[in-house]
């Protein structure tokens, strides 16, 4: 018997699906996790001035702000990872985000000098000592929002293992998932990737996997053209790559996240990504290519084919 519990948070409904136990020992478990996502949400989001990381972005580039040590570990996460996709995921996006119009008044920042650059990693300064953050300019703001999920699900995970549930999935949005075991009798929890009839399907057990597309929020361009919400940090503008959608199945939800959303800006896997990091694109062509170690995890949709890229 499946047990589920669902909340709205960050936007989107998360879900938690349990098994392996009594009802109530399950329900309880799943609550608990999904008060640790809408916590999470409080403290991280960029849309609501009294949290955190609105806090931080009114006030780093004045003097450094100290962090918790969850937040802190976050955001060096996320400056690791900046460097690991070369540069195609940033979390300093956030002006950007609002120029286009992704974010309201509420989500700014100190404004900046005319002219003055304020996206890139290496303007965020971490004081590992003093558990700080300090913006080396004016006007750098953070959006944490490409691995906001991922991080809210980790600890949700950590929440339904410590009720010492061994079985269950959680997602947030259909597009981050984190599976705990496996179903009874079934050798992982069955996802499938994308939409459509030649979707493959991730066989996930005590994994990650984070789903990324360009389609999803939208502004309207120059000449109407329809630009999606992930925006290429080196070029200020939407990403314009082939990729229609990627998928990345890793250990960690926070690095699933932000590298499948630099997939979408690479429009490739990023060099250097380790092997133990397994990934999925599918190009505007149609074709669906896979990498990594654990390719056995994905399984083509009858009738259609995957292109492996063999380990070295």
């Amino acid at each position: 018997m499946i047990t589920r519990a669902a909340a709205h948070a960050m936007g989107t409904r998360f879900e938690i699906a349990l098994a392996g136990g009594e009802e109530w020992v399950l329900r309880a478990a799943g609550e608990a996790a999904l008060a640790e996502v809408v916590e999470l949400e409080a403290r991280l989001s960029v849309f609501r001035p009294g949290s955190l990381l609105s806090h931080v972005n009114r006030t780093a580039a004045e003097r450094p702000v100290r962090l918790d040590g969850d937040t802190f570990a976050l955001i060096a996460a996320a400056l690791d990872l900046c460097r690991m996709t070369e540069g195609a995921f940033d979390i300093t996006v956030a002006p950007l985000m609002r120029a286009w119009g992704f974010h309201d008044a509420s989500s700014s920042a100190t404004p900046a000098e005319p002219g003055v650059a304020v996206t890139g990693a290496d303007l965020v300064e971490l004081d590992h000592r003093a558990c700080t953050i300090r913006f080396r300019r004016p006007g750098v703001a953070l959006d944490l929002g490409g691995i906001a999920k991922g991080h809210a699900l980790a600890c949700a995970a950590a929440a339904v293992r410590e009720a010492g549930v061994s079985c269950a999935l959680l997602h947030g949005g259909t597009s981050s998932v984190v599976a705990i075991g496996a179903p009874p009798g079934e050798e992982g929890w069955r996802v499938q990737i994308g939409a459509g009839e030649d979707a493959p399907v991730a066989v996930l057990r005590d994994i990650c996997m984070s789903v990324s597309s360009p389609r999803g929020r939208m502004v309207e361009g120059a000449g109407g053209e329809r630009l999606g919400h992930i925006l290429d940090p080196r070029t200020g503008a939407p990403a314009r790559g082939t990729a229609e959608l990627a998928a990345v199945i890793a250990e960690s939800p926070v690095l699933a996240e932000g590298v499948s959303t630099a997939m979408i800006v690479l429009g490739r896997r990023p060099t250097g990504l380790p092997r133990s990091v397994t990934t999925v694109l599918h190009d505007r062509e149609g074709g669906w290519l896979v990498e990594g170690e654990k390719m056995d995890l994905v399984r083509p949709a009858a009738g259609a084919a995957l292109a492996a890229m063999e380990n070295p």
